[in-house]
């Protein structure tokens, strides 16, 4: 498999560094990267063939992976549209909708859209996929290998999944660090210090994730293990119940959810 990527920024770079490290070899990744120093800095770092716009090692890659911003990926493909033949196109572009992205490639349909996230660039990200219908067997499994290096995929099988994608995973990184702040301030103003307050916070999630990741049970159930009748997490989670936590939660993410529409719409627009 030749990958080329275009766009060198952190998560290419994440990505990058994953295949690498599962033993894809140096030669068979390139980049495209407008700017001069991040250049330098993938080739020094990578060993990877890195060039300003597309060349030969773009166009002899069998897999073409998006990787620029939303709002300057149509000015970005335009040196691509109409000279793409067999290549796997897969966009980690956020909002980007397959339509749209097939007609600035001048109807090229050979195409995965991709919702990764942050923890990705500790190999530790999940990844929404969905694939356009032109899509085979084997090339879903090569976008899975290409996202698998940096963490667990997840396949959809409507597009517009990829929007509830978005909501709960992509932007769910922050949800999870706004939290620890929020516990990490509550454990202040109870009197701990605020060193010990952010050690008590991050790994509370981090073991409390961990245990979920690896128990076969719900995490209802988990929760229930925790909660003793009439004790003290029994009396956080009531005022978790009597706040409607759990509907704001959903009330939050139904608004990501449909921001996420919008902007696939305003990003396709053709003025």
């Amino acid at each position: 498999m030749k990958i080329a990527f275009l766009g060198g920024g952190n998560m290419a770079g994440a990505m990058i560094g994953g295949l690498l490290a599962k033993g894809y070899a140096v030669d068979s990744i390139s980049v495209i990267e407008l700017f001069p120093q991040a250049r330098e800095n993938l080739a020094a770092r990578y060993k990877v063939h890195v060039s300003e716009s597309p060349d030969a090692r773009t166009f002899a890659a069998d897999t073409l992976v998006l990787a620029v911003k939303p709002q300057d990926m149509r000015k970005a493909v335009a040196s691509l549209s109409g000279k793409l033949k067999e290549q796997l196109v897969i966009s980690i572009a956020a909002g980007i909708r397959l339509q749209d992205l097939a007609r600035w490639l001048g109807g090229y349909t050979k195409l995965v859209r991709v919702m990764p996230n942050t923890p990705a660039l500790i190999g530790a990200g999940i990844a929404g996929l969905y694939a356009g219908p032109v899509v085979g067997k084997d090339e879903r499994k090569r976008a899975e290998a290409i996202l698998g290096a940096v963490g667990k995929t997840v396949w959809v099988e409507d597009e517009s999944l990829i929007d509830p994608v978005t909501a709960i995973s992509g932007s769910g990184p922050a949800y999870v660090f706004y939290f620890i702040e929020s516990l990490e301030k509550a454990g202040v103003d109870l009197g701990l210090t605020p060193k010990a307050a952010r050690q008590l916070a991050i790994q509370t999630f981090v073991g409390a994730a961990r245990l979920a990741a690896e128990s076969a049970e719900p995490p209802a159930t988990l929760r229930e293990r925790v909660t003793s009748k009439g004790g003290t997490t029994e009396a956080a989670l009531n005022v978790f119940a009597a706040e409607d936590v759990a509907g704001r939660i959903g009330k939050a993410l139904q608004a990501a959810c449909d921001r996420g529409a919008e902007l696939g719409q305003l990003l396709g627009k053709d003025s």
